[in-house]
């Protein structure tokens, strides 16, 4: 079985439920006492938060860059970046270590070509609504159409995102505007919603929304499993 490395923290509520679904995932697959051999670094998201907002991310890249070369030097086969927003500095990530990327993105992109869909909503932050790293992998490597809610829905998402979900806040009035919003983007002609931050799913549940969601965090999840137990019967075979 390979060794999964999780950069994580950003928040650490939504890697917690990371942590969760990858042991659940390596149990479930191979049964008994299995669990996921994890190599996990946590950072300090108080330190990134603000060059997040200040425009500053080739530092955030490097603080990440470091802690993957830690999460590498551990012992990781590979790295899986827990949270959507910080796969906008994944190729400076990259450049700091030898062990591949398992990028969110294309983790979810599959899972949207296997549902046979090619129009989708996206909800996140608003680095990863606005900026074309995530919505450009999206279109031109998976060929799908992203929709993005208008610039004020897009302001609550961020809002909601930051001001509650990263601090375990989850407020029925801010899930009813969520549905409101994934409800317009359907409108529009979205056919699936992404929940493109890894915390959304904290508040929006299958129920909630009247197109199937992807979410990023159980999809990403699934793929590090993927991962490592292609590792463990590759291993097998040698």
């Amino acid at each position: 079985m390979k060794t999964i490395g999780l950069l994580g923290g950003m928040s650490w509520e939504s890697t917690v439920t990371y942590y969760r679904l990858i042991n659940e995932g390596v149990r479930d697959r191979l049964g008994g006492l299995h669990s996921a051999k994890i190599v996990l670094y946590s950072v300090n998201f108080h330190e990134i938060e603000p060059l997040q907002h200040q425009g500053r991310w080739s530092e955030a890249g490097a603080v990440l860059g470091e802690a993957a070369k830690q999460i590498e030097s551990a012992g990781a086969d590979f790295l899986v970046i827990c949270t959507n927003t910080m796969h906008r500095v994944a190729s400076q990530i990259e450049s700091h270590i030898k062990i591949p990327i398992l990028h969110i993105a294309d983790a979810t992109g599959e899972e949207i070509k296997k549902a046979r869909l090619n129009t989708v909503g996206l909800l996140g932050t608003r680095f990863t609504m606005e900026q074309d790293f995530y919505l450009g992998r999206l279109s031109h490597q998976h060929g799908l159409n992203v929709l993005v809610p208008k610039e004020s829905d897009r302001e609550i998402i961020h809002r909601v995102i930051f001001d509650e979900l990263c601090v375990g806040r989850v407020n029925e009035n801010s899930r009813e505007r969520f549905v409101g919003i994934i409800r317009s983007l359907v409108g529009e002609g979205a056919q699936g919603i992404i929940l493109g931050c890894t915390e959304i799913s904290m508040l929006v549940r299958p129920q909630d929304s009247p197109a199937v969601l992807f979410d990023t965090t159980a999809i990403h999840a699934r793929k590090a499993v993927e991962w490592a137990i292609q590792g463990r019967k590759l291993a097998k075979h040698v």
